[in-house]
């Protein structure tokens, strides 16, 4: 019997004479088929699996660790070392112990970047406004969860969400947390993914579930009238823009302005900052400041220092006499981060795809 005649596979285009020690003969192909072969897969995993909220409020990394956290009994049990938990999260979360704890570190109390803190801490947890506060490492600290996640575990057993296996399919993970309250609105979110980012700003817990009511019994309801505006863990004073307001809660997309607060010692003759906008750092305001003080445009301020102590946050500028701390606030307010915008972009991911919302379209997707 004749042999089937084998078709020859056809040969790849290679590069005549290009040769790499140790990989072999440089083949020839499009770069558009190289990204989609070998970026898109990782671009997909950055966007869906990483840096986007989904619409429980939590990127994948957050939901891993608290609900191991929830696992290890700490709802109700005393306090445990941080490492005791970061070594935990590693059979559900398969990074390094140092991204773990920061991740815990910005969901802690003692950091202050959170508006309702879901982990309760003991020990240096640095702080949100400081670029150079370092926090102690994890075999210093100690955590629990907060009462408030009572609201995000209720019923977690009673199969309201799904689970899947996690990455080495030795135990249950869920997809989502069956939150009692709109958790994607009460705490501040931001993250950058591939081609694409997400910045949801935090409101006030009343009256986010306040708005959820009303809008549950009329979903024509005004939100604006119970929705004042956002609500930021670092303090200040927000500039209420009605317009602005009404296009972020309608398109998803907008910006707030944000303005420190203040008070004049007459005694020491300086201007003493209690609060900053959420969106900067104590370093940041101190650095502008100095730079426009050698540019010559800040002649009235003399000396620019950071008190913040145990009560909290405090930066003193020092006035020239008979400069007027009214007018010099006007000038550092135009010219340095103490009035600063928070851009919004409430981009989160509901059913494993991005989606931009407004405030009543994320309520009626929670």
């Amino acid at each position: 019997m004749a042999r089937k005649k084998q078709t020859e596979k056809p040969k790849k285009n290679t590069i005549p004479n290009a040769y790499i020690a140790g990989a072999g003969v440089v083949e020839e192909e499009k770069i558009t088929d190289t990204l989609e072969k070998n970026y898109m897969p990782y671009a997909m995993s950055v966007i869906i699996s990483r840096a986007l909220p989904e619409i429980d409020g939590f990127k994948p990394s957050h939901r891993k660790l608290l609900y191991t956290m929830y696992k290890m009994g700490l709802l109700t049990g005393n306090l445990t070392k941080s490492a005791n938990v970061v070594g935990q999260t590693m059979r559900l979360n398969p990074h390094g112990d140092s991204a773990i704890y920061e991740t815990m570190v910005r969901l802690a109390r003692g950091n202050e970047a959170l508006l309702h803190p879901y982990v309760q801490s003991k020990g240096n947890f640095g702080k949100a406004y400081s670029r150079d506060m370092a926090y102690a490492a994890s075999r210093y600290t100690e955590v629990k969860l907060e009462p408030i996640c009572n609201e995000l575990f209720r019923d977690i057993d009673k199969d309201t969400v799904d689970f899947v296996p996690n990455y080495d399919n030795t135990m249950q993970e869920p997809t989502l947390f069956p939150a009692t309250f709109p958790t994607v609105l009460v705490n501040a979110n931001v993250g950058i993914a591939v081609s694409m980012a997400s910045s949801v700003c935090p409101f006030n817990l009343a009256e986010v579930c306040e708005t959820a009511i009303a809008v549950l019994k009329n979903p024509e309801h005004d939100i604006l009238s119970t929705l004042k505006g956002p609500d930021f863990p670092g303090g200040g004073f927000l500039y209420y823009n009605e317009s602005e307001l009404q296009k972020i809660y309608e398109t998803g997309r907008g910006s707030v302005t944000v303005r420190s607060k203040w008070t004049y010692n007459k005694a020491d003759n300086c201007l003493e900052i209690t609060e900053i906008p959420y969106s900067t750092t104590i370093e940041a305001i101190k650095d502008k400041i100095v730079d426009c003080i050698k540019q010559g445009k800040l002649r009235e301020v003399s000396y620019v220092r950071d008190e913040t102590d145990i009560d909290g946050l405090k930066i003193a500028i020092d006035l020239k006499r008979g400069s007027d701390p009214e007018k010099v606030m006007q000038k550092l307010f135009r010219m340095t981060p103490l009035q600063d915008n928070y851009s919004c972009n409430f981009n989160i991911l509901v059913g494993g795809a991005p989606k931009v919302m407004g405030v009543r379209e994320i309520l009626e997707e929670w």
